[in-house]
């Protein structure tokens, strides 16, 4: 068997017989392959497009983030807040706002604070949740306490409790 490897011919035939090999591997197998990969990835992307325009319609202020993530700006509760708030038409006098102090933790700094809506409905309340933590990633919210209005339809009194991390 040792000699077969020694003998040039071998080589001879071997060589032309795997670059031979090698065209009908790639036109029988690798091209149908990447021909269907490719239209699934087609299919994926105008479907995606279609789901970013209805996006976009029913929620247009989505455009506006996008816009200022180009602007860098330090976080700051009151701006983030009195921003969303008026996004979501909650008016300053119904809500208010008391934050803490910059805290580091194991090398991490967090902030602490507390937002309060008085008598809005859920639809704003939950609206100003979404939007604030779509805004800024880091922000989360630790605690929500609501309390029902007495004698009014949909109208609550919201205590949020946020936490972020610089």
């Amino acid at each position: 068997m040792k000699d077969m490897y020694k003998n040039p011919v071998f080589y001879y035939v071997l060589a032309p017989a795997l670059v031979a090999l090698w065209p009908l591997l790639v036109w029988g197998f690798y091209l149908p392959r990447a021909e269907k990969n490719w239209n699934l990835e087609k299919k994926q992307y105008e479907e995606s497009q279609s789901t970013i325009t209805e996006i976009l319609n029913l929620d247009p202020e989505r455009d506006e983030f996008a816009n200022t993530k180009n602007a860098k700006t330090e976080f700051d509760y009151a701006g983030a807040v009195e921003k969303i708030a008026s996004l979501c038409q909650i008016p300053t006098s119904s809500y208010n706002l008391s934050s803490g102090m910059v805290i580091t933790t194991g090398g991490q700094k967090s902030q602490n604070a507390k937002v309060g809506l008085k008598q809005v409905d859920i639809a704003k309340s939950t609206r100003f949740l979404s939007m604030i933590q779509l805004r800024w990633a880091k922000l989360q919210c630790v605690q929500v306490k609501l309390d029902k209005k007495k004698g009014l339809p949909d109208t609550w009194d919201i205590d949020l409790d946020f936490k972020y991390y610089f």
